[in-house]
């Protein structure tokens, strides 16, 4: 998880590698590891549900009884044959209610607060985690120094590396303006990050790629969903239709803020989890 990690940074993506942890790692190699054990089934601590539907023949992945807690935007690039295995026993419960049964377990972690961090990077800092892992492994930090210009080319500074930033980014920047200015494109070819004003960070349409389809076998025609961009995104209505291989173009009803590139976007019905992929 840690080279992806670094490598979508220093290719001027953001990368989410809770999603991709959850796709090769809790739910590959600990089913593997379960199977060479003799156990049937996981069960995992996210707010999530899953169920059987026999009219499609899919496993089905749905929001969970507390919404504030949903975690299904993690959890996209499930298998059929990983949900099959898999079980939620916070599905249907709210965190209170999941705080009091570990307070009469006598559990430590009943009043523990939640974790808002990558795992691997206990304070949350990032660049310098990166500048320690091309250390570690005896590589230079590669030169993705450039310009920071606006969406009509003008220079307005230098920065140094596309790796520090992020889409929708406004602090760092080292820009004196008197309006607030935000990066709305990192392209790691030229090394130049555009800024601009806020209402130029949103974007209607966007395209996603690496596909993983769950209530559905696979999508053959436009169709309407609602579509989540990030963890704390509420769900917005779009279209969504096929675009070549392994890949789909959305249209949303409302631009969004801040697509940001190396995100996954994930497709809902309602409450069930009809596919997702990773936003180019």
């Amino acid at each position: 998880m840690v080279r992806p990690f670094v490598n979508d940074y220093l290719n001027g993506r953001t990368p989410i590698p809770c999603s991709l942890c959850n796709n090769h790692l809790k739910f590959d190699q600990l089913l593997r590891t379960a199977r060479q054990i003799g156990a049937q089934k996981i069960a995992t601590g996210h707010y999530a549900r899953n169920e059987y539907d026999p009219a499609r023949g899919r496993w089905i992945l749905k929001r969970p009884a507390d919404q504030a807690k949903d975690q299904t935007w993690f959890l996209f690039g499930l298998t059929q044959e990983q949900l099959a295995h898999t079980l939620f026993p916070l599905g249907d419960l709210q965190k209170p209610a999941v705080r009091e049964i570990a307070r009469d377990s006598g559990l430590a972690l009943a009043d523990k607060p939640d974790s808002q961090e990558i795992c691997f990077i206990p304070g949350g800092d990032y660049k310098q985690f990166i500048a320690n892992y091309l250390d570690e492994q005896g590589q230079p930090m590669p030169d993705s120094s450039g310009e920071l210009v606006t969406t009509s080319g003008q220079a307005l500074g230098k920065h140094e590396g596309v790796h520090n930033f992020t889409i929708g980014q406004r602090k760092g920047l080292k820009l004196t303006s008197p309006n607030p200015l935000y990066v709305l494109n990192i392209d790691r070819d030229s090394r130049k990050v555009t800024v601009g004003p806020e209402s130029e960070l949103n974007t209607a349409i966007l395209h996603v790629h690496r596909l993983n389809w769950i209530s559905i076998p696979e999508l053959n025609e436009p169709m309407r969903v609602q579509v989540k961009i990030r963890h704390v995104h509420e769900p917005s209505p779009a279209l969504i239709e096929p675009d070549g291989a392994d890949s789909v173009r959305i249209t949303f009803d409302t631009a969004q803020r801040a697509i940001t590139p190396g995100h996954s976007a994930v497709f809902y019905d309602g409450i069930e989890v009809v596919g997702g992929g990773w936003i180019v």
